[in-house]
């Protein structure tokens, strides 16, 4: 059987090259994954920034630690404490205490990340004058860069100020080496990547003098400390959560220093949900193939059984011809996923989803990982074919009409049903137990599989009323054409299927997974709407939020009611093992419940307290009076009544606190609602005159719901985009492979036309006819699978009480649709027309 596999391959190898070439770049795609994710075992420690040349860092406590019954709990806290004074006093008689500060600038012309820092920080890091000289004056900066030149005067939102200075990191450039000096025009660096502009370091930094800075920056939460790191330690024994940090360690103090972690984490989840579409799509491509090669060549396995082959024989013959292909496919992948991991992890670095230092590792196991699945997937998606081709009968192989019979096995129609009920319970189960999860990334990527199966396997069953209800209208135009359309796109079940199988998946996808993103964007817009009263909305010009002077000046605005808020956080343990954290609002009950519309289910938002707290539903604890308890955004343990509880909405409803309970926390948002009688307009140029100084924005209730209007992460946006291409390059080829097995298996079809007195124009418009009703039978298939998916999540949301619209991604889907049906298109009239080249009576004399 070996060798009649072998000699099928040769002489039918169109037949295999679609299922040849998925398999090459599924594999290739998995070893690209395995590429990565090796490489990405192997991180390097991190290096310090800000404080490379510090002699110590001490910081204040930025961890919550809880102990449970099985270890403790760890989160990082909202509002991060200062060293303790006490502790402060203690360092300076060691030595030099120098305090850090950052906080956001915004500048005219400037990189949108600037971050200001005391100009006696940057003798720490290895920055040094490029040009002019260091900070003297309150209106005196210098900058990383060179987005501003010395004599400069640049406009921020902290002012207008002169540069005087510029900076860059040794060794980029002019200057000499770095490290700690005395004097006044050696400076360090601080901060994080970014900015519009030519980066020049790892921050586009702002250095002001040490007063300025401490004007803009009160609070400070780490010091530079010039002394022994053992004496350090001694000096601050006893203090909670207080940290010293020397060495690398010293990385800990810059800003965000976990960042690598979480892009190597960002991006093996990328390439997992990639790798995982690949593996569902390429066994659905194979099976796909391999079922409509069996189907076609029943009458050649019926001239095997008669000539006694047994059925054991034919599975066999089958099962050697994928083990062929498998093997050849994978190797290809392996060699592919050699070639391109390199590149695309170049990609990745240039792209921002990976650190700079990421490249591809020596690893040798992905690619055993990539081969061995690759030689899996070619053999499971062939097993149904190959018992299909075993049981395959020598009498009724060889006397079968040409119209497709028996199509749906009692097998696939058992398994087709089971996956319908599966896909059904689990939505129900759901939407009963936790309609949460129905929003989550990971549930609304997979659950689309689920019924695209189901779907495909009852295809046969669906594809011929679709196919006469959507040619029903042509089949009445003058005309035999569109009555031929029908009737042989009806009459193939197989082929019909076959081809609206890979349509079907990538437009379920496209929809179920974009359409599931819109819909999610517009329920939290919706919820937005919804819960915001207040007639405008104002915003810091900078992340670090409202000073003191700026919100009297707003709150003695005549005729408006003024509720600032602040974003803190609180913390709760949860049955006793889980530390959980809620994002919160700090505000003042009386003007918080005239400004926003909270979705209260129990209690009252007036009845917030500093002994309160306004939870939802997904709390553990949500009944109005019960205490809980809590731990503050700084960390601070207390014990709060529940003053109301609100529906768990899409997700983003958090938990309300008083100012009190979120110490450390600074105003960044305002809300304004007009008083009886007031003028809107007076109270808006009332409001611009009072931010004036600070450069906040003042919005309207429309302009604030457009502004905060969610968008889809970057990161999520790539990955959802890689897996539909994946999708889409599968369905091609797919497309291209069964449309020539089918176009090359009609030729007598094509040729009768002739005869019958068609001319070959006539019957290549009829081809591509047959091949843009099938993609549409795909299609509806398709947007039927999406409309149930989106139903789940809009029966959630509503559960959930964000209702909205459903959002159905129609250009994706129409794009989507075009190229299946381009693709369907040119590969069913390029064979057609290269067949129809031949005389039509030669054509129907044809043997096989």
């Amino acid at each position: 059987m070996l060798s009649v596999a072998l000699r099928t391959l040769r002489a039918r190898w169109v037949v295999f090259v679609g299922s040849f070439v998925a398999l090459a770049l599924g594999v290739a795609l998995i070893a690209v994954m395995g590429l990565s994710l090796a490489s990405s075992l192997n991180a390097p420690d991190g290096k310090p920034e800000r404080f490379a040349a510090a002699p110590v860092v001490v910081k204040g406590a930025d961890t919550l630690r809880v102990p449970t019954s099985i270890g403790v709990r760890v989160h990082r806290l909202a509002q991060p404490r200062a060293v303790p004074a006490g502790a402060v006093a203690k360092l300076k008689k060691l030595g030099t205490v120098v305090e850090d500060r950052s906080f956001a600038v915004r500048a005219r012309g400037g990189p949108g990340d600037l971050v200001g820092h005391p100009w006696s920080t940057a003798a720490f890091a290895p920055y040094e004058i490029d040009a002019g000289r260091a900070p003297r004056a309150a209106d005196e900066v210098v900058v990383s860069g060179d987005w501003a030149k010395p004599g400069e005067r640049v406009r921020t939102d902290r002012g207008t100020v002169r540069v005087v200075g510029t900076v860059r990191v040794a060794g980029t450039g002019r200057g000499g080496a770095t490290g700690r000096t005395g004097a006044t025009d050696r400076v360090g660096a601080t901060g994080q990547v970014g900015g519009a502009v030519a980066r020049h370091g790892f921050e586009n930094a702002v250095f002001y003098v040490d007063e300025r800075a401490a004007a803009l920056s009160p609070r400070s939460v780490q010091l530079v400390v010039d002394a022994d790191a053992a004496a350090v330690r001694e000096a601050v024994r006893g203090s909670t959560g207080v940290q010293v940090l020397n060495g690398d360690a010293r990385r800990y103090a810059d800003a965000d220093p976990d960042r690598d972690g979480e892009a190597l984490t960002a991006m093996n989840a990328l390439f997992g949900t990639a790798g995982g579409v690949t593996g569902f799509v390429s066994v659905f491509v194979v099976a796909s193939t391999f079922a409509f090669a069996v189907a076609q060549r029943r009458r050649e396995f019926g001239l095997l059984r008669t000539a006694g082959a047994t059925p054991g024989q034919i599975r066999r013959m089958v099962l050697a011809e994928a083990l062929v292909v498998g093997v050849l496919a994978s190797a290809t992948g392996c060699v592919l996923g050699a070639y391109g991991a390199p590149r695309l992890a170049a990609r990745m670095v240039d792209g921002g989803l990976a650190p700079g230092w990421f490249t591809i590792g020596d690893a040798t196991w992905p690619y055993h990982l990539a081969f061995w699945t690759g030689l899996c997937v070619a053999l499971c998606g062939v097993v149904a074919a190959s018992w299909r081709a075993g049981r395959t009968a020598p009498v009724q192989a060889l006397g079968e009409a040409s119209v497709d019979t028996g199509a749906m096995t009692r097998g696939r129609r058992l398994s087709g049903l089971a996956l319908l009920a599966t896909a059904a319970v689990t939505l129900v189960l759901a939407l009963v137990g936790d309609p949460g999860e129905l929003l989550h990334r990971k549930t609304y990527v997979s659950r689309p599989l689920l019924l695209i199966t189901a779907f495909a396997l009852l295809a046969p069953v669906m594809v011929r009323p679709l196919t006469r209800l959507i040619a029903w209208l042509p089949a009445q135009l003058p005309g035999a054409g569109g009555m031929l359309v029908r009737e042989n796109a009806a009459a193939g079940v197989r082929r019909t299927a076959a081809i609206a199988a890979p349509v079907l998946v990538t437009v379920a996808l496209a929809g179920s997974l974009l359409g599931a993103t819109a819909t999610l964007n517009e329920a939290k817009a919706d919820e937005t709407r919804r819960q915001t009263a207040a007639d405008f909305v104002v915003t810091p010009a900078s992340g670090a939020g409202f000073d003191a002077a700026t919100l009297r000046g707003l709150r003695e605005v005549s005729g408006a009611e003024v509720s600032a808020t602040a974003s803190s956080a609180v913390y709760v343990l949860e049955d006793g093992v889980s530390l959980a954290k809620s994002e919160a609002r700090a505000a003042d009950p009386g003007p918080l419940a005239a400004t926003t519309r909270l979705p209260v289910e129990a209690g009252r938002t007036s009845d917030l307290d500093d002994d309160s707290i306004i939870v939802n539903r997904e709390w553990q604890r949500h009944t109005v009076g019960q205490r809980v308890r809590v731990w503050l955004g700084d960390g601070t343990r207390k014990s709060l009544r529940i003053a109301a509880v609100m529906t768990t909405g899409t997700g983003d409803n958090g938990v309300y606190v008083t100012p009190r309970n979120a110490p450390g926390a600074t105003v960044d948002r305002v809300d304004v609602a007009l008083a009886a009688g007031a003028d809107a307009h007076a109270v808006a140029v009332a409001l611009r005159a009072a931010v004036h100084s600070s450069g906040g924005q003042i919005l309207t209730k429309d302009q604030w719901v457009r502004a905060s209007r969610p968008e889809t992460n970057r990161t999520t946006r790539l990955g959802l985009l890689l897996v539909l291409g994946i999708a889409l390059l599968y369905t091609g080829i797919s497309l291209a492979d069964t449309m020539v097995m089918a176009t090359s298996d009609r030729v007598r079809d094509l040729a009768v036309l002739r005869l019958a007195g068609a001319t070959r124009w006539q019957v290549l418009r009829l081809v591509g006819a047959e091949a843009l009703t099938v993609v549409t039978v795909g299609g509806v298939l398709g947007l039927l699978v999406t409309g149930l998916n989106l139903l789940g999540m809009w029966s959630a949301l509503a559960l959930l009480s964000a209702p909205t619209a459903v959002e159905i991604p129609w250009t994706a889907v129409g794009a989507v649709l075009g190229v299946c049906a381009v693709t369907a298109v040119v590969w069913s009239v390029i064979p057609a027309a290269l067949a129809l080249r031949r005389r039509a009576v030669e054509l129907a004399g044809v043997r096989e």
